[in-house]
């Protein structure tokens, strides 16, 4: 089912702003290690701020409709790249982007699908299955250093013939990405409160158009 409502230009703004502020301090944080508690192997600093993204995209879904959810992150996504080239790296920034549209638009498209259910299961259900599919694509295109399978080429040679300069970080991607996800299963949990409390006072809030 599709909902359409009008979109007050300053909800807009606050959600792309807190779309953006997430993405990119999460692009920048991914390639820092969590050290602490022998985990170095295991999480980067990313995966207690990215999880936040489906928090954003959730309430714009709720707030917007999924025409206006879509807007949030096709501007955060523009936005978010275009600073994560200056400010972390040009395959950090590509494998985020890809990430992270294929994940919210999965996500705005399961939400929607759950919206007339339980208020928590919406968010928690797209959560859960976006999450898996943004750190498969986010984790093997960052940080896999090897030659790519029916290529012939790793993916820092592969940007090369495009005259992107790259180099690998050469972290352990697969236990990271596992580790990974299950930070964003325990914050999908955690964010049921958070997201449960904003949409009451957004419920309480007239809707005004831009």
């Amino acid at each position: 089912m599709t909902v359409k409502t009008k979109i007050n230009r300053r909800d807009f703004m606050i959600a792309l702003a807190a779309m953006t502020v997430v993405v990119l301090s999460s692009n920048i944080l991914v390639q820092y290690p969590f050290t602490h508690m022998g985990l170095g192997d295991y999480l980067t600093w990313g995966a207690f701020t990215y999880p936040f993204s489906f928090l954003v995209t959730d309430l714009s879904n709720r707030r917007f409709g999924q025409q206006g959810a879509r807007r949030v992150v096709y501007a955060g996504f523009v936005l978010a790249v275009i600073l994560s080239v200056v400010l972390a790296t040009p395959r950090i920034a590509m494998a985020s982007g890809m990430a992270f549209l294929a994940a919210q638009l999965l996500d705005i498209r399961i939400f929607a699908g759950l919206r007339d259910k339980a208020w928590w299961l919406p968010p928690f259900v797209s959560s859960v299955i976006s999450s898996a599919l943004d750190t498969a694509i986010f984790f093997s295109f960052a940080f896999y250093c090897g030659v790519v399978p029916g290529l012939g080429l790793t993916i820092s040679d592969a940007l090369g013939t495009f005259g992107i300069a790259d180099q690998c970080i050469a972290l352990p991607w697969v236990s990271l990405a596992v580790a990974d996800y299950g930070v964003k299963l325990g914050l999908a949990a955690l964010s049921i409160a958070p997201y449960g409390a904003i949409l009451a006072l957004m419920q309480h809030r007239p809707r005004r158009a831009a």
